[in-house]
């Protein structure tokens, strides 16, 4: 994946004046008959979560809808072990840190730094093991869960919470298997013929240090943003926490293509989410109507988010500013507060990384390069 930033970073910025960018856009949102069918799996998923969650009242209704961008992938046989491979680690990774507020909880002094513990584990192991986003979602699930643990009243509703992120989590991962199963055509197995890896972990995991210094790196940014914002108490802006851990790649060039697709995406599903707010949001009574409105917001995001990796990650974020912004309860809301500290947060995460991307330890392209070649 960062083979492909680097790359589309190089194409954007080789000549931006003479470049045929909007040709190259065009080229990138064309139609295809796989994107389409695509698209229409993601929005019945999206449109599924929004109607179960809105009428049994089961928290984290964004992060449901967003779990189906997430999971989605180009195949069957890859949403399927992405969705069975993501719910066994967010039951690890939701047991675990439930282990850890029984230290932790009430006590900051022990909670922040196995934040960053765990966090540093997770962004490692995103980098030794043959399936690296395994590791990466054990290790921000605990970090993340961590990170809410001042906000919580009581042990007992903390608890609560986590078990409740848990079902929010999984019945969405199980929706989004088992449409694409249902619905997504057959594909040729191109991966067939790939080598099988031999291990668990990549070959230089444990003699590379590149690995240590990426999830140093990583958790310094994470790290620096959770204290600042707690610092501030603008607890709105926790994006930016997100964001340190979501752009970062093995090459400072490609974190920083990764975080423009972010901050476009981010946008365009803040600019969504305002209008939708502003102007339709008041005139909902039913349910239906927020079905109409959510399906419309999913379908461009998952068209972007269905095409090629230069582009995707925006589709991505697309859902991301617009869902988190405008589900806010289980009744319509017109507080604007939400889109502004998304968005604040996200561009505070994206200038936090490329600032420590630059100057410590920078991984330039050309040995990224020379690694994915070897």
């Amino acid at each position: 994946m960062s083979a492909t930033f680097l790359e589309a970073f190089r194409q954007s910025g080789s000549d931006p004046i003479n470049s045929d960018w909007i040709g190259w856009l065009r080229r990138e949102l064309a139609p295809t008959h796989a994107r389409k069918i695509r698209t229409a799996i993601t929005v019945a998923g999206v449109v599924l979560c929004v109607i179960i969650s809105m009428t049994l009242q089961v928290p984290q209704l964004a992060t449901s809808a967003y779990m189906v961008f997430f999971i989605s992938k180009e195949s069957k046989l890859l949403t399927t072990i992405t969705g069975v491979g993501g719910v066994i680690v967010l039951t690890i990774g939701i047991g675990a840190t439930l282990l850890l507020y029984k230290f932790t909880y009430g006590h900051p002094e022990l909670r922040i730094p196995g934040m960053a513990i765990a966090l540093f584990l997770g962004m490692w192991l995103s980098r030794v093991l043959v399936i690296g986003p395994l590791g990466f979602l054990l290790g921000f699930v605990v970090a993340v869960s961590q990170s809410v643990g001042e906000a919580a009243p009581s042990p007992e509703y903390l608890v609560r919470q986590l078990l409740w992120l848990w079902v929010a989590l999984a019945y969405a991962i199980a929706v989004t298997v088992v449409l694409n199963l249902l619905f997504l055509p057959d594909t040729p197995q191109a991966a067939a013929h790939r080598p099988k890896p031999k291990g668990l972990f990549v070959a230089d995991a444990f003699t590379n240090p590149a690995h240590v210094h990426f999830a140093f790196k990583v958790t310094f940014a994470a790290m620096f943003c959770y204290i600042f914002y707690s610092a501030v108490d603008w607890s709105g802006i926790h994006t930016a926490f997100i964001t340190c851990t979501f752009i970062a790649l093995e090459s400072t060039e490609a974190t920083l293509y990764k975080g423009t697709l972010r901050i476009v995406g981010c946008v365009m599903g803040g600019a969504l989410a305002l209008f939708s707010i502003v102007f339709l949001m008041p005139h909902m009574e039913t349910i239906a109507s927020l079905v109409v409105l959510v399906a419309c917001a999913a379908a461009i995001a998952g068209w972007v988010a269905t095409g090629s990796e230069r582009i995707s990650y925006a589709g991505l974020q697309i859902a991301f500013a617009f869902f988190y912004s405008v589900f806010q309860g289980y009744a319509p809301d017109t507080d604007l507060d939400n889109v502004r500290n998304r968005v604040v947060g996200i561009l505070l995460g994206l200038l936090v990384t490329a600032f420590v991307f630059h100057y410590i330890w920078p991984e330039r392209a050309t040995a990224a390069e020379a690694q994915k070649i070897a």
